[in-house]
């Protein structure tokens, strides 16, 4: 932390994975193809990189309500410096997240609540308590010029949605998950598998907004046993754990300056 009481960004402008990281993600990793195969075969939904929104009808509440949902994140995520670096925040995420580029403003984190950015944020609170099986949602920032490199996700038990809030115009904002190129729309939804090979660019001078969520994939027996096994393994790991703390200390150094 600088002595203004922000988080400073790395001396390195090299992209490194923290140290030590949970052992769940470690041995899912190495497993992470026969673990994967036995999620995919309890799987209740399709297992294409791309998923149909209608099979997740909770996502029409996300459309219904995107500009109450936009207007929060502009009066509160997007203000000054309440959305830190997503680097600073998660330790899993200093590999591909360059410092600045990619900000984040947590709601929720690995099934834990954010009560402090809940409360600020009234109607995205009430959507998101709609999701079933919801662990993760936060504001996803991304700055102009940025471009994610390459990665995958740990674990084919949980999906990621996407509501589109700003998308500039001004060139080409667009995903790829495997082979299929994806772009965003206002208030549309995309829901995709994360464990698919998958990169972002902004090649806009604008920033791009969504509100990212992921949700435990509807599952049956015995792949919901071991994706319970696995979630609840890496809920209580360090690293959650850590990014819990950053951003508590985040917020609070926020609300001192804004004091």
């Amino acid at each position: 932390m600088t002595a203004s009481g922000t988080f400073a960004a790395p001396a390195s402008s090299t992209l490194v994975a923290e140290p030590g990281r949970p052992w769940p993600v470690r041995v899912g990793k190495r497993l992470r193809g026969t673990v994967d195969r036995l999620i995919a075969g309890s799987s209740l939904v399709g297992n294409s990189p791309v998923l149909d929104v209608r099979d997740f009808a909770w996502t029409a509440l996300l459309r219904t309500h995107w500009q109450d949902i936009l207007a929060e994140a502009r009066a509160v995520a997007l203000v000054g410096d309440a959305a830190p670096s997503l680097a600073t925040i998660s330790p899993d995420h200093r590999a591909i997240a360059e410092p600045g580029k990619w900000r984040s403003y947590f709601l929720w984190g690995y099934g834990y609540r954010i009560d402090d950015n809940l409360t600020r944020c009234p109607r995205t609170r009430d959507v998101l308590a709609r999701i079933p099986g919801l662990t993760t949602a936060f504001f996803s920032i991304l700055a102009p010029g940025t471009h994610i490199p390459a990665h995958r996700g740990v674990t084919k038990g949980l999906i990621t949605c996407h509501l589109a809030l700003i998308v500039p115009r001004d060139g080409d904002v667009r995903m790829r998950v495997r082979d299929r190129i994806v772009r965003w729309s206002e208030g549309e939804t995309l829901v995709f598998d994360d464990t698919y090979d998958h990169e972002v660019w902004n090649d806009t001078d604008g920033t791009r907004v969504v509100l990212l969520i992921q949700f435990e994939r509807p599952l049956r027996r015995p792949g919901k046993w071991i994706a319970d096994l696995f979630l609840g393994a890496v809920r209580r790991s360090a690293f959650v754990q850590e990014a819990r703390a950053n951003v508590a200390k985040w917020n609070t150094a926020v609300a001192q300056l804004d004091g």
